[in-house]
Order: C-alpha cells, then structure tokens, then sequence
C-alpha cells in the first residue's frame, strides 16, 4: 500500500514539474500556390490556370539548429500548406520552399529557373507565412498566345 502512496506523489510531482515548466507550444504554417504559366510570358493572366498535385519540399531551420524537412502537393486549387506544433523554443527560424515537380505533361518546365525561395520565419504562434507563386511553363505556348503577340 506505501508503494502505491509513493507512485502517486511521484505522480503528482511529475505533473506539477510540466505545469510549472511552462513549456509553451508554438504553431506555424506556410503556404504558397504553383501555377501554370500557359504563354510562358511570365505575368498571371486569364490563360493561365493552377496545378493540383504539383509537389512542393519545405526545408526550415528551428531556434535550436535542427532542420526539418516537409513534402506537401497542391490540392484542387493550386495551394500547398505546411503545419506543425513544437515547443517555442524549437520554432522555425529560416526556411527554404522549393518546387519539385509539377506532374502535368502540359506544364512541366519550372518557369523560374531558381531552385527555391529562403525567407525568415518570423510570425507569431497561429500566423501563417505566403510563399510567391512557383510557376511552371509547358514547353512550347500555344499558338493563340504568339497570335496575340504578332498583333
């Protein structure tokens, strides 16, 4: 019976260390859109259309130095989202978005030829961070766009 008294305090002891600790959760978000640059003229226009299931990688450094990698796809309207939860003391500090591929045979070639986007994550727990759009060209453009052009 004094074994079960003792395993109880301990537990009691345990719990009020954790509420005390304070340890405070921190939650991030980062999202962004990949689109379809259909005359690859580089400016969004009513031609041009979002990709779903484009695959996006996420790198992010956290305060404490360890760096976490997230893979994230585009849902039906072209948006992308990274989320998680950790304490304060580990949220992101710096993180790199980059697209991988888009998976569409009709636009696949990165219209911007840099490998990613680096920003600091500065937001407050609950905040979310826009990353600019990743475009994508298909290879060749229609010839209703070069036609709009010549005119």
């Amino acid at each position: 019976m004094e074994s079960k008294s003792k395993n109880l305090v301990l537990g009691f002891v345990v719990l009020a260390v954790f509420l005390i600790s304070g340890v405070k959760s921190w939650t991030g978000e980062i999202h962004g859109r990949v689109i379809c640059d259909v005359c690859a003229d580089s400016s969004i226009g009513p031609e041009d259309h979002i990709l779903e299931g484009a695959e996006v990688a996420v790198l992010c450094i956290t305060k404490s130095g360890e760096v976490v990698n997230y893979q994230a796809f585009t849902n039906a309207k072209g948006i992308y989202t990274v989320a998680e939860t950790m304490p304060e003391s580990d949220r992101w500090n710096t993180c790199l978005a980059r697209p991988i591929s888009s998976f569409h045979d009709h636009c696949n070639h990165l219209g911007d030829r840099r490998t990613g986007i680096k920003f600091t994550y500065s937001r407050p727990s609950g905040h979310f961070h826009t990353v600019r759009p990743f475009v994508y060209q298909p290879s060749t453009a229609p010839s209703y766009c070069t036609e709009t052009l010549s005119e």
